[in-house]
């Protein structure tokens, strides 16, 4: 664990002139300000700085708008991306009153689960692996207005360009789903994506365990993914964190693009974060046993949490409108709240590469990475943990192909919600669980859904481009 004197002396180490001070908003955006490094003192680690709340989406009002940003230590690495040598710092959101956190930062109810799984006694740590996929663009443009609304996205790589004046066009573009994955040269961006992967590598004090792979996933148009190891709840959120700042610089500096939306392509797969997830006490894995695909009671209990609770906690693991355009059966999307070893059809996965009691975990394939990495991890969290309190039965594993099933079979099958509004009635329905130790509150949910049901609202009351294709004549 580094100290404020350990952060000062690898600050000027770095010849440090400036200090990124950073944290996340309740929906996933990561924030930040900038001092001199002279601002930077030791007793900032207690004291913090000053700012506004009330500008932060889903925070304060303006009548009680001040809050305190206090850095955590363990944090801090130089930005590869600044001209001026800037030391970055992620923070904690702290009540400038009673100095408690916040209950509306998510990094503290990352923390407060945490705290409360190591209170319940079942384990000391949980740790988390996403595998998390984006798009990588040429260009995208957008606008939506009173009169009009429009997207486009292009890739050179895309299928669409076949025919396109490039002169010359040397072919070589990926096919529709044909993306997983040929060599250079239709694999345009194998450079870029080593580039992500080694500028990941030289973060301080993140991916202490890794980045595993990179790869072109199964779309046209530059998707991709790039898996770092896992690790604990709180750090692997912040490693997200880092991890896209990382991805969308070096694709900026290399003229491109990249979105983590889940379906910007239609008719092609959308990007997910498949997150696998274990308990641990020491250096004792908890998921491994005697069960099924070579599981624990206790992971089977987890899992029977995960399901239990799936369609309340993917208003969280998958946060927008634009997520359930890729929760629709036919594009190895996991709609099927079920569980399965191996099955990517399933929502739950048992991976079994390796039959090590280290390598037992259960991967929740539903999420995708417009979430919010603290809160995500969280509600999985307090998901399964219920589900380990109260010896929830999963029920059979589903050992089959369930895109081939008829509509009668799958009509038995628990299904993720269609859409984000659903989702969010799921939410307000069932949430105690998300209240234990106090980790989620009344206030914090109360507020992400008022906020989610806006941005539902704001899609349904506009006029879409598709609906002049099909209705302009009626």
């Amino acid at each position: 664990m580094s100290t404020p004197k350990k952060v000062l002396d690898y600050a000027k180490k770095n010849k440090a002139l400036m200090v990124d001070v950073r944290f996340t908003d309740p929906f996933g955006m990561w924030q930040h300000f900038s001092v001199p490094l002279a601002e930077l003192k030791e007793s900032v680690f207690k004291e913090g700085y000053g700012f506004d709340g009330s500008s932060i989406r889903g925070w304060r009002t303006i009548d009680s708008s001040d809050m305190l940003v206090i850095p955590d230590p363990d944090t801090a690495f130089m930005d590869p991306f600044t001209a001026v040598p800037t030391l970055v710092l992620t923070c904690n959101i702290h009540d400038t009153m009673t100095k408690e956190l916040y209950n509306r930062d998510p990094r503290g109810i990352a923390k407060k689960a945490e705290a409360y799984l190591k209170s319940t006694k079942i384990a000391d740590s949980a740790v988390f692996g996403p595998e998390a996929e984006f798009f990588i663009f040429d260009n995208v443009q957008y606008d939506s207005s009173a009169n009009g609304t429009f997207y486009t996205v292009d890739s050179g790589e895309g299928i669409w360009n076949s025919g396109a004046d490039e002169m010359p066009n040397l072919g070589h573009k990926l096919r529709h789903k044909e993306g997983y994955f040929p060599v250079p040269p239709m694999d345009t961006y194998q450079d870029m994506r080593s580039e992500m992967v080694l500028t990941l590598l030289e973060v301080d004090n993140h991916f202490k365990n890794g980045v595993e792979c990179q790869h072109h996933e199964v779309a046209t148009a530059g998707q991709a993914e790039i898996d770092f190891a896992f690790d604990t709840l709180v750090q692997t959120s912040d490693n997200m964190q880092v991890y896209k700042y990382i991805i969308r610089n070096v694709a900026k500096q290399h003229g491109k693009t990249v979105t983590f939306m889940p379906k910007p392509l239609w008719d092609d797969n959308g990007s997910g974060m498949h997150t696998h997830q274990s308990l641990w006490k020491g250096n004792k894995p908890l998921f491994a046993g005697n069960k099924y695909a070579g599981l624990s009671q206790m992971a089977l209990h987890y899992i029977g949490g995960i399901l239990k609770h799936a369609r309340a906690i993917i208003a969280i693991t998958n946060p927008t409108t634009n997520s359930y355009k890729r929760l629709v059966p036919g594009f190895e999307a996991p709609v099927n709240l079920v569980y399965s070893q191996r099955n990517r059809s399933a929502s739950v996965r048992i991976p079994t590469y390796s039959q090590s009691p280290k390598a037992k975990r259960i991967e929740f394939r539903t999420p995708d990475a417009t979430a919010n990495p603290y809160l995500a991890n969280a509600a999985m969290l307090m998901a399964g943990l219920d589900g380990i309190k109260n010896k929830i039965d999963p029920g059979q594993p589903m050992d089959k192909d369930l895109y081939s099933c008829t509509a009668r079979e799958l009509r038995r099958v628990p299904h993720a919600p269609h859409d984000l509004g659903e989702a969010l009635d799921c939410l307000e329905k069932d949430h105690k669980f998300l209240l234990e130790g106090d980790v989620f509150t009344e206030d914090f949910l109360d507020a992400y859904i008022e906020f989610r049901r806006e941005q539902v609202s704001d899609l349904n009351s506009r006029p879409h481009p598709h609906e002049l294709y099909m209705y302009y004549d009626d």
